[in-house]
């Protein structure tokens, strides 16, 4: 049975650590903010992935818009990132997207549908990166994923998933991706949803509501397991104060968003221990690290200077408009990056390109800054 994001979960405020105390002198961030000429869409965008010069996007949408011409686009679409061209490729899904990675020639989706192009993927399903080809990749599976990562030589599934091919599973999951089979001896917990992964330097990082990971205590909301036996990694103990909706890693340390009261964006060196934490007046739903800043959207609406919230999350000490995306410095510092965004939901996902330094967001907005621009931005 699909099952929906849980409501958002109040906690209550922490120490604000190192230089989130205040907001610092504005300091600049990686990219602009002025968003480039990049397709727009009907419907919410939920992931992002890119590929050399390509970009993927997956969400709820039925078409895309390009040049003032609407296009008919599936939940799943492509384009070049550096000109906005939208390319021929058009697999469809018959449900949401809400998730992509990609592994060579190979995109990875998943989501609540049950057919893509036509054929039974349950949720699951590899598709040519440069064809649209659905390949032969099919998997049963019990639950909804929500999010996936690629390393190690492996496929990496999370959500709510409780049984992959009739093998029992809780909440994660792993596939070869050489042979496109189940990784029977990849097996560890998690007690509840996860939400997010990462993977850098042999260990997947794990984000969400859940309270044990291979049912050891104090491993909640964010803990990292071994990439290729599923072991906890006992050295990384962070300690998030709230759900953790999404989860990027760098060289220096792993970054999570996270719900509230209000939301917040944190930092950590590779032990657990807090960098940075800023707080805002909204969750913080997307996360993403490009040249040592995070970039940071959810549906917030402004950046309080302290991390003291009110009962609904409001700065009470002061604040700054930053309207669904904000960047924060690998100080802590908030940068004067400001897009502002618009709508309720906001910003769902964020994907960087080193490569082409490039960040994008992706959600519900139909705005930047004020001017029409629906469900896709990107900065560069």
């Amino acid at each position: 049975m699909r099952i929906s994001k849980q409501v958002r979960r109040a906690a209550v405020a922490g120490v604000v650590a190192l230089a989130a105390g205040a907001v610092a002198p504005p300091a600049n961030a990686a990219v602009g903010a002025t968003a480039r000429v990049a397709p727009t869409f009907n419907g919410s965008v939920y992931a992002i992935a890119y590929s050399g010069s390509t970009v993927f996007v997956g969400g709820s949408f039925t078409s895309t818009t390009v040049g003032g011409r609407s296009v008919a686009r599936e939940r799943l679409a492509a384009f070049d990132s550096r000109t906005g061209a939208l390319l021929d490729w058009q697999p469809s899904a018959d449900d949401t997207v809400r998730a992509l990675a990609v592994a060579g020639p190979a995109v990875y989706v998943a989501g609540d549908f049950d057919h893509v192009s036509g054929k039974a993927r349950d949720s699951l399903a590899r598709i040519d990166g440069a064809t649209g080809q659905v390949g032969a990749f099919a998997h049963g599976i019990d639950g909804s994923p929500r999010a996936l990562a690629v390393g190690a030589g492996r496929l990496y599934v999370a959500g709510t998933i409780s049984r992959v091919d009739r093998h029992d599973r809780a909440r994660l999951a792993a596939f070869s991706l050489a042979t496109g089979l189940l990784d029977e001896d990849w097996t560890p917990t998690a007690d509840d949803t996860v939400d997010a992964l990462a993977y850098r330097d042999s260990k997947v990082y794990l984000g969400g509501s859940f309270h044990r990971t291979d049912d050891v205590r104090s491993t909640l909301r964010l803990a990292a397991v071994d990439a290729a036996g599923g072991e906890l990694v006992t050295a990384f103990r962070p300690a998030p104060p709230a759900v953790v909706h999404a989860v990027a890693v760098d060289g220096n340390g792993v970054y999570a968003a996270m719900g509230g009261p209000g939301g917040r964006a944190a930092a950590y060196d590779n032990s657990g221990r807090t960098r940075w934490l800023r707080t805002f007046d909204g969750d913080a739903q997307a996360i993403a690290v490009l040249d040592g800043t995070a970039y940071v959207g959810g549906h917030f609406d402004r950046a309080c200077t302290t991390g003291t919230t009110g009962a609904h999350g409001t700065c009470t000490d002061g604040s700054v408009s930053r309207v669904k995306l904000a960047a924060v410095r690998a100080d802590g510092s908030l940068a004067d990056w400001a897009p502002q965004a618009n709508g309720v939901v906001g910003v769902r996902t964020i994907a960087v390109d080193p490569a082409h330094r490039t960040v994008a967001a992706g959600g519900d907005f139909t705005t930047i800054d004020g001017r029409s621009q629906r469900r896709f931005a990107s900065f560069g």
